[in-house]
């Protein structure tokens, strides 16, 4: 299929719309773009409006590429992003040119607005004119081709990772549980901690009376039981690593890819081609299911779709598809939120997505977003620029920000917290993750009335929004930080180098678990 060269006289002008089919398309400019939307590949990857000439900084530690990023093109000297992008011309209108199939991406270089599937070639949307018009037209053909979840409610969730993290038990959860009391949550999900490992899926010694055991007392409360697992990632320690070598997914000199690390184990990924571990995540779901969990929270996706060699030699996200097409036919009636996935292959297949970074309950860590420049780390800022750049997936699958946060905290102001509740309103996806025997009667009343309300929502423009006739501007929150300057450039690539290091994870990790525990003990006494 051949490469299409779209000079500026033939390019669809303000309010026109074409589909053209090529391997490869080149939108000529014929002017400078003022900004550059660059798509993230996977949920925590970074999604903005940024610089349409200067790429940003590598981010950093490149040990992280294949967790946050799309390690592919990691390295992409031009501005990029995985699928569609668009630049803003100087008229105040837009070009843009999205992809209507897998395996394709998008950049801006040699004055052209560039988009190239990864292997063939495909159809592609290319549209000018006014923003939000365009990314509803586009979003709109994404869903007759992948479809569209038919979940209309929305579930109001207690989550317990960013209270507890990992150090779950049966007591800490039922004292949370408890703690719910008749505050309107319609989901208690049970978060990382639960199992024996990354892979093997069953529960440790700190669950013994089992999984089904805490699905059926939380389903005695009215509510639907929760569970996460990262069922396409496997750690070291695991039975998988270490009798089925040949179901992971190998690098290009036959070793298995790691796919990251999870506390102190790297991680590698299950390759969704192999007939074995389609038939393992088929039965796998299935136990889950038959436990009594119906909110499944899969998170660690991107695993699956890692570039290497598969059983079957097909693209990369196509494999991944199939995979999540296995596990959706396998959970049934199911609520599937997927977390750290690519968000085209997911969509269809899910009933939400993870649509930003992870929150954290500061607003945002100079050591990250600028001497590492990495925008993907859990922070309340990095959750909410993303999450506010990706709403126009709303009309195909319910788009999860995180939780907000409603506990008493010296590292977020009123108006941080209050401006992520906003994206919760607009969003229309209401978590938290707060331990509610901390909870003070007015925190209770306020997360009632957040639970219970159905503001009327109105987009203005790209970061305003009428929430009620109240409006609300998320644009102040959108700007990336300035590029780090000649001495904390040396820093951060000194730190960098560092991140790189296995036995500094683990020393991290470390670090983390002993202040996790000790806030954890003062937090459960």
């Amino acid at each position: 299929m051949p490469t299409l060269h779209l000079q500026s006289d033939s390019l669809p002008q303000t309010g026109d719309t074409k589909i053209v089919t090529a391997s490869s398309l080149h939108l000529s400019l014929s002017q400078p773009p003022k900004s550059f939307y660059r798509h993230g590949w996977q949920s925590w990857s970074l999604t903005a409006w940024t610089d349409p000439i200067r790429e940003l900084p590598v981010m950093k530690p490149t040990s992280f590429h294949s967790r946050q990023t799309d390690p592919v093109y990691a390295r992409y000297p031009h501005p990029n992003g995985s699928w569609l992008g668009a630049v803003e011309l100087e008229d105040g209108s837009i070009l843009f040119l999205g992809a209507l199939e897998l395996n394709a991406h998008v950049a801006v270089r040699e004055g052209q607005l560039q988009g190239w599937y990864e292997s063939g070639g495909g159809e592609w949307f290319v549209g000018r004119g006014e923003e939000i018009n365009l990314f509803e037209k586009y979003a709109e053909l994404l869903g007759q081709r992948f479809g569209r979840v038919t979940v209309q409610e929305h579930p109001r969730v207690w989550c317990s990772w960013y209270s507890l993290y990992n150090n779950i038990n049966e007591n800490n959860l039922a004292k949370a549980l408890n703690g719910l009391g008749d505050l309107p949550f319609d989901v208690f999900q049970i978060d990382d901690g639960w199992q024996v490992s990354t892979g093997d899926w069953e529960p440790n010694e700190k669950f013994p009376s089992g999984m089904e055991a805490i699905a059926a007392k939380i389903k005695a409360t009215g509510r639907k039981a929760g569970l996460w697992l990262a069922p396409l990632a496997v750690s070291k320690h695991s039975s998988i690593y270490k009798n089925h070598p040949d179901w992971l997914l190998h690098d290009l000199s036959g070793k298995p890819y790691v796919a990251g690390f999870e506390w102190s184990a790297e991680m590698y990924a299950l390759d969704t081609t192999h007939p074995e571990v389609i038939k393992w995540l088929r039965e796998l779901i299935r136990k889950i299911r038959g436990w009594g969990f119906d909110y499944l929270k899969l998170d660690f996706l991107a695993a699956g779709a890692q570039p290497g060699k598969r059983h079957e030699d097909i693209p990369r996200e196509t494999a991944f598809r199939r995979g999540l097409q296995v596990m959706r036919e396998a959970a049934g009636n199911a609520y599937l939120l997927f977390c750290g996935t690519p968000i085209l292959p997911a969509l269809g297949v899910c009933d939400a997505i993870r649509v930003g970074a992870d929150v954290a309950n500061f607003w945002d860590s100079r050591f990250y977003s600028y001497l590492l420049y990495n925008q993907t780390t859990p922070s309340m800022l990095n959750g909410l620029r993303t999450s506010v750049n990706r709403l126009w997936l709303k009309p195909l699958v319910h788009v999860d920000p995180d939780v907000a946060f409603f506990s008493e905290t010296k590292s977020l102001t009123p108006q941080q917290k209050r401006l992520f509740l906003d994206l919760t309103e607009v969003a229309d996806f209401k978590a938290t993750s707060d331990l509610p025997h901390q909870w003070t009667e007015a925190q209770r009343e306020e997360i009632r009335r957040w639970l219970e309300s159905r503001p009327r929502v109105e987009r203005i423009g790209r970061y305003t929004f009428s929430i009620d006739g109240r409006e609300v501007d998320f644009g102040p929150a959108m700007p990336l930080p300035p590029l780090p300057n000649f001495f904390d450039g040396i820093v951060g690539g000194i730190l960098g180098v560092l991140g790189n290091q296995f036995w500094a994870l683990k020393i991290w990790h470390w670090l983390i678990r002993y202040a996790l525990a000790k806030k954890d003990s003062e937090k459960i006494a």
